[in-house]
């Protein structure tokens, strides 16, 4: 039975937050700073905590040039003895046809603490395809890497749909480089087409993996693939899409465009939580993008009997 004992909001003011719990027995977070222009970590003994705990600015965008502007959604990893953070990056805030120009990037830091080391770039991570893309996210299972990312198709409509394929490093992709998902629903399709903010998490024989859809206002939901655990991952016929919304927005609650979640385990070790966005109202002036107040939020999830997650409704504020 879940028992939310996390105050909402944990973090104001971060949008697309990532929480790692790493073996040194902190809870490692970044997420999008309303200014789009650096990238933060900050740790704490407990995901409580998080909100009180000093930010540290790693790395800032530059002045022009393709890292300039809309530093979005980083994710800090750990692989193979190194810390990994990606990221996307625009030239520019304006749009052509409705979308930004994002790529991702990479970040590699080889020192034990990422909040005091040093930073090295590593570049853009370039896929198969030169367009707008962003959100990356890694998950290792059965000794590999794999990386999952959203991106632009031109032969497809919309904005992104959501891609897989094997790291040969933490900042270069393998082959080879496949879709798993495109906005097809109409849940998925509400004011932009989108997939986009995978995070995967392993449990019951299965490979689960999140991800949200549609505008980034109170329309802005998650949705839900998942693999058996011995399947090919590379291979789309290997993942079920759920037809329904996993998490969404909830009026009772006053909790509006829940989305752009990772996963983590609570301090004891004994439950999965939930960390995500979301707004405390519905209206929004302007556009939703530049609207600060997507708050990072903590909320344990459900299993039921089949091995599924069970996210429920997100919680009120505290």
């Amino acid at each position: 039975m879940r028992t939310n004992h996390y105050l909402n909001p944990v973090i104001p003011q971060r949008a697309d937050p990532w929480v790692l719990s790493h073996c040194d027995g902190y809870y490692y977070f970044t997420g999008s700073v309303p200014e789009y222009d650096r990238i933060e970590l900050r740790r704490a003994r407990t995901l409580q905590e998080l909100g009180d705990a000093e930010p540290v600015a790693v790395w800032h965008k530059y002045e022009t040039g393709p890292l300039s502007a809309n530093i979005w959604a980083p994710e800090l990893h750990y692989i193979d003895g190194v810390w990994v953070i990606y990221f996307a990056a625009a030239r520019t805030t304006e749009t052509d046809n409705g979308l930004f120009d994002h790529r991702m990037y990479a970040l590699v830091c080889k020192d034990d603490n990422p909040l005091t080391g040093d930073w090295e770039e590593k570049g853009q991570v370039c896929s198969n395809w030169e367009s707008f893309c962003l959100d990356a996210t890694q998950f290792e299972h059965q000794g590999k890497h794999y990386y999952v990312w959203a991106q632009r198709d031109p032969a497809i409509e919309g904005n992104s749909n959501l891609y897989i394929a094997p790291l040969t490093n933490p900042w270069t992709l393998g082959q080879p480089q496949v879709m798993l998902s495109k906005p097809e629903f109409d849940w998925e399709t509400i004011g932009f087409l989108v997939n986009e903010g995978a995070a995967v998490i392993h449990r019951h024989g299965r490979i689960f993996m999140t991800y949200s859809a549609s505008a980034t206002d109170h329309n802005y939901c998650m949705g839900l693939l998942y693999a058996d655990e011995n399947a090919d991952l590379l291979d789309p016929a290997s993942w079920h899409k759920s037809p329904k919304p996993v998490f969404q927005t909830s009026e009772a609650n006053g909790q509006y465009g829940p989305g752009h979640n990772s996963f983590t385990v609570s301090e004891d070790g004994q439950q999965d939580v939930l960390i995500y966005h979301a707004r405390n109202y519905k209206e929004i002036d302007g556009d939703p993008l530049y609207d600060p107040n997507r708050h990072t939020r903590a909320q344990v999830i459900d299993w039921d009997k089949n091995g599924f997650p069970v996210f429920g409704e997100p919680v009120p504020d505290s």
